[in-house]
């Protein structure tokens, strides 16, 4: 079941949202104070959040702004300030769509099921710098060739390229693979490790994976990078 975090200081349209959207199969979480929205919002994971600009405190576009720093999204703003001024203003900050109060509820519950389409697909597709891969299928996709990884590698390619940089350990690879951390199979992961790095060398990709003795891997975007 899709989150929805609802940043609405009126109470009446408050309610009559997540009524809407319960109604659709979504779970509704929505702000009772605005003194830390920011890190409310974050805490509570959302697949998607409906924000309002005239709030107290921090408004509605700076929590945008700060939202999108953090890589939260899909973000839809739904406001009774219906300007093409605070529109533009609104999607340069990096909200994904902006509707204006008042609005019938299936304009509003398509705009959401969109994003969330949209944010579905992309999800699934990592951008390496040089190259995409598609942790969905195990796809890299590199100068207009594509290559498809097996699925423990391409496990473990997803795991580097989403953790932005920071060293994964061999205990969360184990159990992501296999479901447990209690016994590390050095030798299995190793072995899966070095058909990645074999499979990335072929591109000349594999610079792109540092071991960090005693602890793990870590993806980097440049060769640079991982001389440091």
């Amino acid at each position: 079941m899709k989150k929805i975090v609802i940043a609405e200081d009126e109470p009446f349209m408050r309610e009559e949202l997540a009524r809407i959207l319960e109604k659709q199969g979504y779970e509704v979480s929505a702000l009772q104070s605005f003194d830390h929205s920011v890190d409310e919002i974050i805490r509570q994971k959302p697949d998607l959040v409906l924000l309002d600009v005239n709030l107290p405190g921090m408004s509605g576009f700076d929590i945008c702004r700060e939202l999108k720093k953090k890589g939260i999204g899909p973000v839809l703003i739904l406001t009774s300030r219906d300007s093409m001024k605070d529109e533009i203003h609104g999607l340069e900050l990096g909200a994904d769509d902006y509707l204006a109060k008042p609005c019938r509820s299936e304009r509003l519950t398509a705009r959401i099921e969109n994003l969330l389409r949209r944010y579905e697909i992309n999800r699934n597709i990592l951008d390496g710098g040089d190259f995409r891969y598609d942790r969905n299928t195990h796809t890299i996709f590199y100068e207009g060739e594509s290559l498809l990884l097996p699925d423990n590698p391409g496990i473990i390619l997803g795991e580097l390229m989403t953790a932005a940089g920071e060293t994964v350990t061999k205990e969360h690879l184990s159990s992501i693979l296999w479901g447990t951390s209690e016994y590390i199979d050095e030798n299995a992961l190793q072995v899966n490790m070095t058909r990645l790095k074999k499979t990335l060398s072929r591109l000349g990709l594999d610079f792109h994976i540092v071991t960090v003795r005693g602890k793990g891997y870590r993806f980097v975007q440049n060769y640079e990078e991982g001389q440091k």
